[in-house]
C-alpha cells in the first residue's frame, strides 16, 4: 500500500520505517527542511538502537521529503504523527495538527483515503480532523469526488524499545466510525497481526510472539485508551514511590515490596521500580492533557492529579537527601549519572535530570554530569545551564561531594568504583534508580543510599 507520514519525530519515523521495512511504499514528510535534508543524507535526528540498520533495510520502499504534494497524492493512508506540546493549561497545543490537516486535504486526490491520527490527541480530535478535512477540500478548485475517512490508531511506543514495540507490540488498536476504514488498516497491519514478515536479525520474533490482538474500536474509545493506558502506568510508578516513602519510615525494604506486590499476577512486576519518577514526552503529557480534557467536562480526577503530584515529589527528595547527607549544599559539587529520562535513548523530554540539576543549582551546586548518549542533545538544548558536561563517569566523579544515579545505563551498572570512590572528595552514590549493587559500592569503599 502507498503511505504517507506526517511529522518525522519519534512516532513519525518509527512508524514509517517499519511499514516500508513489511513491504509498504512509504512517504515521510516533514516541514523542517533541514531535517528532511539530514535523513536523506543518511543522518538519524534522534537515537534509537537499531534505527539506522533498519532504515538501510527498508530503503528501497522509503522516501523522505518536505512537500505535500509529493507525499499526499496517491496515498491510500495518511498517518499524522506531528508534535502537540502541552500549552500552559496541560491541555495540547493542536496547532501543528491543524496545519497538517488542513494541508492533507489540499492534496488528497485517491478515491478513498484513511486519514489516521497517530499522534496523541484529545478525545473528539477525530471528529474535529475531519471537519478540517472537509473545510480544506470545499475550499479546492478541483471539484474532484473524493471521500476519506478518519481514523485513530494511538502508539504505545517505549523509546529506547521502539521498533520492538512497533514489530511485535501488545496490541495495534484501531479506532474508525467507518468499517471501511478499518478494513484499510486491517490490511495495512496485516503482516504485523498475523506476524509473516520475516524478523531483522538484530530484533529477532520473540518466541512467544506469533499473532498480535487487533482491537477495533470507534473514534472516541481509541482516543481515550492512550490516555488512559499512559494514566495507569503513571499511577503505578507514583504508587511504588509513595510505598517507597512509607517503606523508609518503618524500615523495610522498597525493592522487596515491590518485587512482592509484582508476583501478583492482577499486578504484574512492570512499573513498580522505586526512584525519582518518570520523565520523557508521555507521563507527564498525557495525564496533564486527560486532567485538562475532565475539566472540560466539569469532571476531577483526583488519583491522576495525585500521580503527578507524587511524581513531583520525587526530584525533591534527591535534594532533600543530599541535604541530610552533606548538611550544606551551597558551594558542594554533585555528580549526575545520566541525564536522558531514560537509558537507550537521548531524549530529554521532562528527564528528571534536568530539574534535578537546576534544583541544585539555585542552592548554590556545582553540577557535572555524563550521559553515553545524551550529552550532545543536552548542550543544544540545555546549554544555557551551568552544568560541566565529562567524558566518562570517572571525571564525573573527579572531587564530588556526592554523585547521583539518574539514568539507569547498563554501563553505569560495571564500573570500576573503587577507582570512583577514590576520585571522590566525599564517597557518596544516591541510587535514584535502585539499580547498583549496595554490597559492591559499599566493598569499594562508597555510602550508598537509595532514594526509597
Amino acid at each position: 500500500m502507498r503511505v504517507a507520514i506526517i511529522g518525522t519525530g519519534y512516532v513519525g519515523l518509527t512508524t514509517g520505517v517499519c511499514l516500508s521495512f513489511i513491504g509498504h511504499q512509504v512517504s515521510c514528510l516533514d516541514t523542517d527542511e533541514s531535517k528532511i535534508k539530514a535523513l536523506k543524507d543518511g543522518h538519524i535526528p534522534i537515537y534509537e538502537p537499531y534505527l539506522t540498520d533498519l532504515i538501510e533495510e527498508a530503503r528501497t520502499n522509503l522516501t523522505f521529503t518536505s512537500s505535500y504534494a509529493e507525499a499526499i497524492p496517491g496515498a491510500e493512508v495518511v498517518f499524522i504523527a506531528v508534535g502537540t506540546p502541552p500549552t500552559p493549561s496541560g491541555a495540547p497545543n493542536l496547532e501543528y495538527l491543524s496545519q497538517a490537516a488542513r494541508s492533507v486535504g489540499q492534496h488528497l486526490d485517491s478515491p478513498f483515503t484513511v486519514v489516521v491520527n497517530k499522534s496523541t490527541v484529545p478525545i473528539g480530535s477525530g471528529n474535529w480532523v475531519g471537519s478540517l478535512l472537509r473545510d480544506s477540500v470545499e475550499q479546492r478548485q478541483d471539484k474532484t469526488l473524493l471521500e476519506f475517512a478518519v481514523a485513530s490508531n494511538p502508539e504505545f511506543l517505549r523509546e529506547g524499545s521502539a521498533l520492538h514495540d512497533s514489530l511485535y507490540p501488545d496490541r495495534i488498536v484501531i479506532g474508525a466510525d467507518e468499517q471501511r476504514a478499518l478494513e484499510v488498516l486491517y490490511s495495512l497491519y496485516r503482516p504485523i497481526l498475523d506476524q509473516t514478515f520475516s524478523a531483522p536479525t538484530y530484533l529477532p520474533r520473540p518466541e512467544t510472539v506469533v499473532a498480535v490482538p487487533l482491537l477495533s474500536t470507534d473514534l472516541a474509545s481509541a482516543e481515550l485508551i492512550k490516555y488512559a493506558a499512559n494514566a495507569f502506568l503513571a499511577l503505578k510508578i507514583s504508587f511504588i514511590n509513595e510505598m517507597g516513602l512509607l517503606s523508609e519510615r518503618v524500615g523495610a525494604n522498597i525493592s522487596e515490596v515491590g518485587r512482592g506486590i509484582g508476583l501478583d499476577s492482577r499486578i504484574g512486576n512492570r512499573f513498580l521500580s522505586a526512584g525519582i519518577g518518570w520523565g520523557g514526552s508521555c507521563f507527564g503529557k498525557d495525564t496533564a492533557a486527560l486532567i485538562a480534557t475532565a475539566g472540560e467536562y466539569g469532571l476531577h480526577l483526583p488519583i491522576v492529579e495525585a500521580a503527578k503530584k507524587v511524581n513531583s515529589r520525587q526530584r525533591d527528595r534527591v535534594v532533600e537527601k543530599l541535604l541530610n547527607e552533606l548538611k550544606i549544599l551551597k558551594g558542594r559539587t554533585v555528580g549526575l549519572l545520566g541525564l536522558a529520562f531514560k537509558p537507550n535513548t537521548d531524549d530529554l523530554r521532562e528527564a528528571p535530570a534536568i530539574e534535578i540539576a537546576q534544583k541544585l543549582i539555585d542552592r548554590g551546586v556545582r553540577v557535572k554530569a555524563h550521559d553515553p548518549i545524551a550529552e550532545e542533545r543536552f548542550q543544544r538544548e540545555y546549554g544555557h545551564m551551568n552544568v560541566h558536561l565529562c567524558k566518562n563517569a570517572c571525571e564525573v566523579a573527579d572531587g564530588c561531594d556526592a554523585l547521583v544515579l539518574v539514568t539507569e545505563w547498563a554501563e553505569y551498572r560495571d564500573l570500576e568504583w573503587e577507582e570512583v570512590a577514590k576520585k571522590m572528595r566525599h564517597p557518596f552514590l544516591l541510587d535514584g534508580r535502585h539499580s547498583l549493587d549496595r554490597e559492591k559500592l559499599t566493598r569499594a569503599g562508597i555510602r550508598y543510599m537509595g532514594i526509597s
